[in-house]
């Protein structure tokens, strides 16, 4: 490709496009479907799309909020938290536990999910997923950009010490991943794909 076959832009300056396409061509992307708790008692359940794996030993996990939300101030109190599995069959649920409400309000009500308690953690998960991971906070650090300056963005990091997987996923050993049928973080605000067996492939890696 040369230059004129290229799309160019700092994004400082804008993409000159319709909408914005970082979020697209970063994609997909796993959802964060994160459970917490505060000291006062109050249980918070919200989706976050900018969620990933980043290391095995320990395993470790994160999301990054935009804006100090209610997840991550209740993980400062309590240094805990639970991701849960968002499923194709529990899209609407998982849509529905963005809602902004008050601290206060227990988005798994709103959502009609049962809050199963943790076995090593004091958070609840969601009873319905077939895959939770019960976490302790081992970070949380503002995000800045390159000149130093402060982002309103904030990465939470957990490793994970307690597992919950469905049987039902698991075949001779090995989990399933596109059984689950979970659901991936696409484009543009709302856009949403589910991960199928015919859409996976192996490739073998060199030695």
């Amino acid at each position: 490709m040369t230059d004129k076959d290229l799309h160019f832009y700092e994004p400082s300056k804008g993409h000159g496009l319709k909408h914005d396409p970082f979020n697209a061509i970063i994609a997909p992307r796993p959802i964060g479907w994160i459970s917490s708790r505060d000291t006062g008692g109050h249980v918070n359940l919200a989706p976050y799309s900018f969620f990933n794996a980043f290391c095995y030993v320990p395993p470790i996990i994160g999301f990054s909020s935009t804006n100090w939300k209610d997840t991550v101030a209740n993980m400062e109190q309590t240094r805990e938290f639970v991701w849960n599995l968002a499923t194709m069959d529990l899209a609407k649920q998982m849509n529905a536990t963005a809602a902004h409400v008050a601290p206060e309000v227990d988005e798994f009500e709103i959502a009609g999910l049962t809050a199963v308690p943790g076995k090593l953690v004091n958070v609840p998960r969601v009873g319905e997923s077939p895959v939770a991971f019960e976490c302790k906070v081992s970070d949380i650090v503002r995000l800045k950009g390159a000149n130093g300056k402060e982002a309103d963005a904030w990465l939470t990091l957990g490793e994970v010490v307690a597992v919950h997987i469905d049987k039902a996923m698991i075949k001779d050993g090995v989990y399933q991943t596109a059984a689950a049928r979970p659901i991936v973080r696409a484009g543009r605000r709302g856009d949403y794909f589910e991960i199928k067996p015919e859409n996976m492939f192996e490739m073998v890696r060199p030695d």
